[in-house]
């Protein structure tokens, strides 16, 4: 040792390796680990690609949390999950620009304010499917997804009746000043709202032209039609209804909330 010029420890280090190996044990070795610590095992970065392949819209903050419910663990960072993503191309640079966040007021309890609006129309099998949707303010939680053939008050009633019966009724509702439950400046009530009132629902009306009011609803709308609707052009009412069901299981009790600290609303949500 003192000849090379080398500590005690080194040259034992070389001499365990010559009588383990050999000669060519006394050769440089490559100074990379031979592993790395932070390199993802590649059975958790194929579980996060499968289960993105399930939800394509679900950013990593979801894809974690959800598979930390099904009881994995020793995950990578969301850092780490967002650049899996990114390396096998399934985040466009669009899809990064595109939150926007509302300004957020939130219920206090649940069922203490329920929104409640049509996601618009599109063609289906039998004319065009109009979803209904009502949403629990304080834990998003999906009570109602219904695919309708029109948005008369007749088949909205319908449905409300059916929700009340299942989960209770809210102490309010919110909703925006189209039709079946708005009306104009001079006649802001309807006969649909009308019967809301006579059952001791509070009934509130967003602010025109401010989307923002009914935030929540429309956030959802944007997460339906990219995770179902899709699904559902041009197909019967009733598939569409079969679609929308399972959907909204999976929302409820499996698709992670950023709002809610990423529980599920089902976990948040009380009748």
């Amino acid at each position: 040792c003192r000849q090379f010029g080398i500590s005690r420890k080194t040259g034992y280090k070389f001499l365990q390796r010559y009588l383990e190996v050999g000669e060519p044990a006394l050769q440089d070795r490559s100074r990379r680990p031979q592993s790395s610590p932070n390199k993802t095992a590649k059975e958790i970065e194929a579980l996060i690609l499968q289960l993105r392949q399930e939800h394509p819209v679900w950013g990593a903050r979801k894809l974690k949390r959800r598979l930390e419910d099904l009881g994995y663990e020793n995950l990578p960072a969301v850092s780490t999950i967002t650049a899996i993503l990114r390396r096998h191309q399934r985040i466009s640079p669009e899809s990064s620009q595109k939150h926007k966040r509302w300004q957020r007021f939130c219920a206090k309890a649940p069922n203490e304010l329920w929104q409640m609006d049509f996601k618009g129309r599109f063609p289906a099998k039998e004319g065009h499917c109009h979803p209904l949707t009502i949403l629990d303010d304080h834990s998003r939680y999906c009570l109602c997804l219904a695919a309708c053939h029109n948005e008369q008050k007749q088949i909205v009633q319908h449905h409300l009746s059916r929700v009340f019966g299942y989960y209770g009724m809210p102490n309010a509702m919110l909703m925006d000043n189209g039709s079946p439950w708005g009306g104009d400046a001079e006649h802001p009530y309807t006969e649909l709202t009308v019967w809301l009132l006579r059952l001791g629902i509070k009934v509130i009306h967003s602010h025109p032209y401010h989307p923002q009011t009914i935030g929540k609803e429309e956030r959802f709308h944007r997460t339906l039609k990219a995770e179902a609707i899709t699904h559902c052009m041009g197909q019967k009412h009733r598939l569409c209804q079969k679609i929308f069901d399972r959907w909204r299981l999976v929302y409820n009790t499996q698709r992670p909330h950023e709002a809610l600290n990423m529980n599920v609303p089902a976990h948040c949500y009380r009748p």
